[in-house]
């Protein structure tokens, strides 16, 4: 596929070819992390900056992570002790990165819209981590590219999305991608967790997950994000776990194959159970793996690796998937 995005600002934007253009390439990255030396020199001599306005853990590492393992030069960004304590705008402070003559910025912002506006400023690509309560795209790739590896497809999968939907940028990327690709997305929550835009992303909507566990193929379960929240939303922690957590006695009602995913930090004990988290039908620790060969691949597609490289990658990729589509 002829690539011809220069960002990666959201799944909503994406068409179904350039998904699968990203899971497919994500195939031979995945091995590239199984090996005894972990690193490619796909994009050595590359300076990528690692934009992080907001805490993270998981995302951050990864991209570094997935940085490294392609030979690039990493550089992180932190809020502390830089120029945006003395009232430097966000713009300036990316703009004066970029003049140093960088090659990719990967930024994440609690503003709703911040990597779009760095992307119309700047020439080098930009790579959305989390852009407030609006998309976190490469979450959403690696989820999709965690259950076509488990189930060999997501057309026709039925996938129940659990609890903090108003605040979720997982959510939202999620149901772009998964209605895009042709599964069926189930919305569970209570009713002052459904926004209204939710009407309009052909999304079934639920009130209880006893109402669909025994239907579904993928259950993932979100963070409540009580820092994004200026009220209540719920009664209490104890209600919303009966109604809404995923607990050892409710999975018994769900098919012996489901997939558990969380996007994480889990709270445990709220949304999900400690005996479901590490139980046989989780997933979670295998979507961190697989977020790192994702970006590795995102990278890899904004920023093109050598000729010979990107020739010797796609025969490899080739190979792994038989050319086969979802």
């Amino acid at each position: 596929m002829n690539w011809k995005r220069k960002d990666l600002l959201g799944i909503e934007e994406l068409n179904p070819d350039e998904i699968i253009h990203i899971l497919d390439t994500s195939i031979s990255f995945k091995e590239v992390s199984e090996r005894p030396i972990k690193k490619v020199p796909i994009l050595r001599g590359k300076t990528i900056v690692n934009l992080f306005f907001e805490p993270s853990t998981r995302t951050r590492i990864s991209f570094e992570l997935a940085e490294k393992r392609l030979s690039a030069d990493t550089v992180n960004f932190s809020t502390s002790g830089s120029s945006v304590l003395k009232n430097e705008t966000l713009l300036d402070t990316a703009l004066n990165i970029e003049a140093m003559k960088i090659d990719a910025v990967v930024v994440r912002h609690s503003g709703a819209g911040i990597p779009h506006l760095l992307a119309k400023k700047l020439s080098v690509p930009v790579i959305n981590a989390g852009d407030g309560a609006h998309e976190h795209p490469t979450q959403a790739l690696l989820d999709m590219f965690t259950i076509r590896e488990k189930k060999g497809k997501l057309q026709n999968l039925k996938v129940a999305i659990i609890g903090d939907i108003r605040f979720s940028r997982v959510a939202r990327s999620n149901i772009w991608g998964l209605t895009k690709m042709g599964a069926e997305v189930f919305i569970v929550a209570p009713p002052t967790f459904i926004p209204p835009y939710l009407a309009n992303m052909g999304v079934k909507i639920f009130n209880s997950l006893d109402e669909v566990i025994e239907k579904v193929d993928v259950i993932m379960a979100l963070r409540i994000q009580m820092e994004r929240q200026k009220g209540s939303f719920f009664p209490s922690i104890r209600e919303y776990r009966q109604y809404f957590g995923i607990t050892k006695e409710r999975l018994k009602k769900a098919k012996k194959d489901v997939l558990i995913m969380h996007p994480g930090p889990i709270n445990r004990g709220v949304e999900i159970d400690p005996e479901v988290a590490d139980g046989k039908n989780s997933v979670i620790l295998e979507q961190v793996t697989n977020g790192v060969a994702v970006r590795m691949a995102i990278l890899y597609i904004l920023l093109g690796g050598s000729p010979t490289h990107a020739s010797q990658r796609n025969g490899a990729i080739g190979r792994r998937t038989g050319g086969k589509r979802i």
